[in-house]
């Protein structure tokens, strides 16, 4: 069984492409194999920044032979008086076969011409000669470049390509304009170790030739080594280190034979903040810090590079190295004592000089409405003075470092700046730390904000957001998301799930709508809709995806077009969390099952009634005058003791009450159904219906106070 190998040289690729390559490479070159009947024993990607590589195994000389059943025209239409029709010769000529292969076969659509065509499967070569040049040009990337004179795009410029079917040269040209590149079994080592050319006899050699030149292809093998050479140079220096695993990555694609470097740089630099020079380090130069010690707070003068040049060459390259960073702290140093010398406070002015959006003004303008949405948040929470107070002023200073010179050069240090620079200007430490929570999470994985004061900030920064941009009519769509409005108001509903944040989200909405629209001239009810259908879409997707709800018990909390349930669940984002979870514990533990089909039951024939859904007291609503059974007594009776419990349920937001009074009701309710003294319920007396179904009215009255039953499948 044959082996592939198809290696593609480039000039040195960027490493995010590098990345994305070969994760597309890794599902799409299987697929495409599979699509063409081609079942291969392991197909191995691999990378470097010179190139992309794959190697097939086990691969089958050809195509197996593929039999067809292929439907024609009706044999009305094919034959006439016995005699085929151009139909019929069309069609036997289209699939290249004699008059006398055509059958006819009954169908459900009456008879129709058949042929039962074999087409011989296809040398394996012949199929790869065709899916190269697809692999290559169909992968997707950020800045795809042209050169030469052709128009072909891909990351950078094709310079060599191997294809090896075993040891054979499977014969394939890249055209690109008026260059041509034709496949070989040359291929280049590392460019400083290793520049002349190099041979691979045979596909399955590819990794070994390559190791032998000083490339190791395999980048997870790399990443590997990376991490534990990175630790070893660490140890060196009586150090620690974190391999933060984007910085592992993107090192792991810039380097075909690692080499880590130990760097060190001057002691004096250690003043600034750990923040800066690890920012410097991780995010500017790709370099690991080193700690004194595990918990990481305080910092070593050295750092590891990891490098692609000579080892030899060791104190060579860091002492390049340790220029740059020099360079980079010293222009840190000042950057942090220019603006160290001023209060916090002192950058305000300077918000007014910068767009937060065209149409919306400056950042100040939006710090003003930050502080006007905050001070509603901390209203309806009923917060103290103090908190109040913090809340009020870490809203006001909480982008002000926006417009320090340390964060205008070094941009992901928003927020961690604002905190440093208000400790040093006096202010609290609880408004300090929330100018660096607001911004939390910064992203999916990111940790929420753990204090009050971030937490209501970090919540009024994102609905001015949302409903600012909403009111511009600039709402996402499909994959489009300029200003991160999804991962916005996600942030929003789980820091009020975390924190446990009682907040009337429906009314925060309509007051910042109604403020918004007066400012900039809007019509508030539309965007006041707009934005409640996107907050639900999201909770429903949270409630999923986060919390593994079950999609139908999600439907059951957030109503399908049910306008109490839809603005129950933006009026108190807890109860709604709350009966979500609550909902799928006992369906796990069995006790949704009890009570299911007694209360499911009642709510379909209880539509049938003209009940309102909020009553639940039964007084007035049912006469027992007009009781024909002793089951009705009993299930009024049972409703009456219900009603104080479904009560307490609800202000407590204790639903187990409520549910073990559900199932105690059941049998009551069975009986009233199908029991020895079971009734009609839709009797010919309508005021006898009216009661009976009031009755189950109201039993689907109290269950709503958790959710709509009529929305949960059963044995789900």
């Amino acid at each position: 069984m044959p082996d592939f190998l198809l290696e593609v040289g480039t000039e040195e690729l960027p490493a995010n492409f590098l990345s994305d390559a070969i994760v597309q490479w890794r599902s799409r070159i299987p697929q495409t194999l599979a699509a063409n009947s081609l079942n291969s024993y392991a197909v191995e990607v691999y990378g470097t920044p010179r190139r992309l590589a794959v190697l097939i195994k086990g691969l089958p000389q050809q195509q197996p032979d593929r039999e067809e059943e292929i439907k024609g025209p009706p044999a009305q239409a094919a034959f006439k008086d016995g005699q085929p029709t151009p139909a019929a010769i069309g069609f036997a000529k289209k699939q290249g076969v004699e008059l006398d292969a055509l059958q006819v076969r009954p169908t459900d659509k009456g008879d129709f011409v058949f042929v039962n065509k074999k087409t011989p499967g296809r040398p394996v070569a012949e199929i790869l000669t065709e899916l190269v040049p697809q692999w290559i040009f169909t992968l997707e990337g950020k800045r795809l470049m042209r050169w030469g004179d052709g128009d072909v795009r891909f990351s950078r410029p094709v310079r060599w390509l191997v294809a090896l079917l075993n040891e054979a040269i499977l014969p394939i040209e890249l055209v690109n304009g008026s260059d041509r590149i034709n496949s070989d079994r040359i291929s280049h080592g590392h460019r400083v170790l290793h520049p002349a050319t190099i041979t691979i006899n045979q596909a399955t050699d590819y990794v070994d030739t390559l190791r032998s030149a000083y490339v190791v292809v395999d980048d997870n093998e790399r990443a590997t080594t990376i991490a534990k050479e990175v630790h070893a140079a660490v140890n060196s220096v009586n150090g620690s280190t974190e391999i933060y695993p984007d910085l592992l990555t993107e090192v792991t694609n810039l380097v075909e034979w690692p080499s880590p470097v130990v760097g060190k740089f001057d002691a004096e630099f250690l003043n600034l903040p750990t923040e800066v020079i690890t920012t410097v380090m991780v995010s500017h130069q790709r370099y690991f810090p080193v700690f004194k010690g595990e918990n990481h707070q305080e910092l070593l003068p050295n750092f590891i590079t990891v490098s692609n040049g000579d080892p030899t060459k060791s104190d060579i390259i860091a002492k390049g190295n340790e220029r740059v960073i020099r360079a980079r702290l010293a222009d840190g140093q000042f950057f942090y004592n220019a603006d160290i010398a001023k209060p916090l406070e002192s950058f305000l002015p300077q918000l007014e000089k910068v767009t937060f959006q065209e149409d919306l003004g400056s950042l100040r303008v939006k710090v003003n409405r930050v502080v006007n949405i905050a001070e509603q948040i901390a209203t309806q929470l009923g917060l103290s003075a103090t908190d109040s107070q913090n809340i009020q002023r870490a809203a006001l200073l909480c982008k002000a470092d926006l417009v320090s010179q340390m964060v205008y050069e070094f941009p992901e240090l928003q927020g961690i700046m604002g905190q440093k620079y208000a400790l040093a200007s006096g202010e609290n430490a609880a408004v300090a730390t929330a100018i660096f929570e607001h911004y939390l999470p910064r992203g999916a994985d990111d940790i929420l904000p753990e204090t009050l004061t971030g937490q209501v900030v970090g919540l009024a920064d994102r609905l001015d957001t949302l409903v600012s941009i909403f009111g511009l009519g600039m709402i996402p769509s499909g994959s489009s998301d300029p200003f991160a409005l999804r991962r916005a108001a996600n942030a929003i509903v789980n820091i009020a799930w975390a924190a446990n944040l009682g907040i009337n989200l429906d009314n925060l909405l309509q007051q910042t709508a109604a403020n918004f629209a007066q400012e900039y001239n809007k019509e508030a009810g539309q965007l006041v809709t707009t934005l409640q259908e996107f907050f639900l879409q999201r909770i429903r997707t949270l409630l999923q995806e986060e919390k593994q709800i079950d999609y139908d018990l999600v439907n059951a909390v957030l109503g399908e077009n049910d306008p109490e349930y839809t603005e129950r669940a933006l009026q108190d984002l807890l109860d709604v969390r709350d009966r979500a979870l609550y909902l799928q514990q006992i369906r796990n533990d069995g006790t949704l099952d009890k009570i299911y089909e007694t209360v499911n039951r009642s709510t379909r024939l209880a539509a049938q009634g003209d009940l309102d859904t909020k009553q639940l007291e039964p007084a007035n609503l049912i006469n027992p005058e007009l009781f024909q059974k002793s089951s009705e007594k009993a299930f009024y009776d049972a409703i009456v003791e219900l009603v104080p419990q479904t009560q307490t349920a609800q202000q407590s937001r204790n639903y187990q009450l409520l549910i073990a009074a559900l199932a105690k009701i059941a049998p009551t309710v069975s009986n009233f159904f199908d029991g020895p003294e079971s009734v009609l319920v839709m009797d010919t007396n309508p005021d006898i219906k009216r009661n009976r179904l009031n009755l189950l009215g109201l039993l689907r009255n109290h269950a709503r106070v958790l959710a709509d039953f009529g929305a949960i499948v059963k044995n789900l």
